[in-house]
């Protein structure tokens, strides 16, 4: 096991999955938690057994869903806007809901955020402005 298998190891427990595998289930608690590098980390895990297929490309935009949001704590509003748009390019694909989850919301977001993000320009301060959305199954 690596560190960073240790690393999300340690994020899951206590997770509780429900009907979810718990690397989906941690994503979602480390997102509402404001640990968006976690939360990729977390999903990551899923997605690397899953990358190709019927889900890969759900679990690669919500893992850039999450990472644009580590570009705004950054305050680095032009990576986060271009994740904003690559997530919804993948997410797209998926009807709403999928695996549980509101996708249209999510989209909706990621459009909101991204356009929030392109306008705060080098300022980069949108999370200080504007607390991040909770996302739940």
């Amino acid at each position: 096991m690596s560190g960073k298998d240790h690393k999300v190891a340690a994020l899951l427990e206590g997770v509780e999955t429900g009907p979810h595998d718990p690397h989906f289930a941690g994503y979602f608690r480390c997102f509402n938690e404001q640990k968006f590098y976690e939360a990729h980390d977390v999903l990551e895990a899923l997605w690397l057994q899953d990358r190709n297929g019927p889900d890969g490309d759900f679990f690669k935009g919500l893992i850039q869903f999450a990472g644009a949001f580590v570009h705004l704590q950054k305050k680095r509003p032009r990576p986060a806007w271009k994740l904003f748009r690559l997530c919804t390019s993948y997410l797209a694909k998926y009807p709403s809901p999928h695996l549980a989850l509101d996708v249209a919301n999510v989209l909706r977001l990621a459009k909101r955020w991204g356009e929030a993000a392109q306008a705060v320009g080098c300022e980069g301060g949108l999370l200080v402005m504007e607390q991040p959305p909770k996302l739940s199954l």
